[in-house]
């Protein structure tokens, strides 16, 4: 099968085109958000191609998968084809609503020209998608290679651009933790984050962009994983520290409640209760260990990159044979 698929997040993207199809990738010149082209830091297959906006409209294509609004129009452009009605197209939303919660309106609710895909049950839920068909695939990860140690005193935190977004990802709360252990936090955009927070670097310590490898590899050092996002969906870096083997302490919203179970860690809504279990984990390596095999049993067994494959091609399969 072939797949018309854009390139928006690197960690989804790269477990989606893990599976058995070939996938369309868009590139433009300047690899702008609407033509990024393959992965740079991420390991992506062979099966992954891309293709400029003029190969599409000659490209074999059985199916698009959309995760933008403005890409349905953009796709029928390109491809010369009614997206929805001469090539089934699948919508995949990887975020909370943002508006007038619960009551945000879906900007695919009510079509009957394509199935919306939520990332999460708790997206599904709080997302009005009016009568819009839609289903629930659950993340998966591609496994990382490196597991816990936990040698370094420190708390690592995966954020991307905690600045703008601040109460958003518990950027706001970092402060705290810092009081107990120096915080390593990794992701886009956050260098000058100490800066930001009126901390000394050497409490909040920056890894900007690093890619996703050696990233894995330096959050397996650090004793224990910081999610700390008050209204986010479920963050993939999340599920990637679990499977590497880390406890986790984590603020217990959105769909966190169902990824982390308690042995994994602490769930909690009262952050002195999350910074006790921070102070347990650095004080008793042994407690953090067992936590974080609990944490990787969770996470391979339901974020594991078979079922989600396995999930997808039931999916892509529904669709493309119920257009024939």
């Amino acid at each position: 099968m072939n797949i018309l698929v854009w390139h928006v997040h690197g960690s989804w993207t790269t477990s989606f085109v893990h599976g058995r199809h070939r996938y369309l990738v868009p590139v433009t010149p300047d690899r702008g958000p609407y033509g990024l082209g393959r992965a740079r830091t991420y390991p992506w297959p062979d099966s992954a191609v891309e293709v400029t906006p003029g190969e599409l409209r000659r490209a074999d294509v059985d199916l698009v998968v959309l995760q933008r609004p403005e890409e349905f129009d953009l796709a029928c452009d390109w491809l010369g084809r009614r997206v929805g009605r001469d090539v089934p197209a699948i919508y995949v939303e990887h975020n909370t609503p943002k508006g007038d919660v619960p009551d945000t309106r879906h900007p695919m609710a009510d079509r009957d020209d394509l199935l919306l895909t939520h990332v999460t049950g708790f997206n599904e839920l709080f997302w009005d998608n009016g009568a819009t068909r839609t289903a629930v695939v659950e993340h998966g990860v591609v496994a990382p290679a490196v597991e816990w140690t936990g040698e370094l005193d420190r708390l690592a935190v995966v954020i991307n651009e905690p600045v703008r977004r601040w109460r958003v990802t518990g950027t706001d709360l970092l402060p705290r933790f810092a009081e107990l252990a120096p915080l390593d936090v990794f992701g886009m955009g956050v260098t000058g984050l100490a800066d930001r927070l009126g901390l000394p670097a050497d409490r909040v310590a920056s890894h900007d962009d690093v890619p996703q490898e050696r990233m894995h590899a330096e959050l397996g050092r650090r004793r224990a994983y910081l999610h700390l996002c008050r209204w986010t969906s479920l963050g993939l870096s999340l599920i990637e520290a679990m499977t590497i083997g880390m406890p986790v302490v984590a603020l217990a919203t959105t769909e966190a409640v169902v990824a982390v179970p308690p042995e994994a860690g602490a769930l909690s809504t009262r952050v002195d209760d999350l910074l006790g279990a921070a102070r347990r984990f650095l004080d008793d390596p042994e407690a953090a260990g067992r936590a974080g095999a609990a944490a990787r049993k969770a996470a391979r067994d339901r974020y594991g990159l078979e079922r989600f494959l396995a999930d997808w091609d039931r999916l892509l399969e529904e669709e493309v044979c119920a257009s024939r």
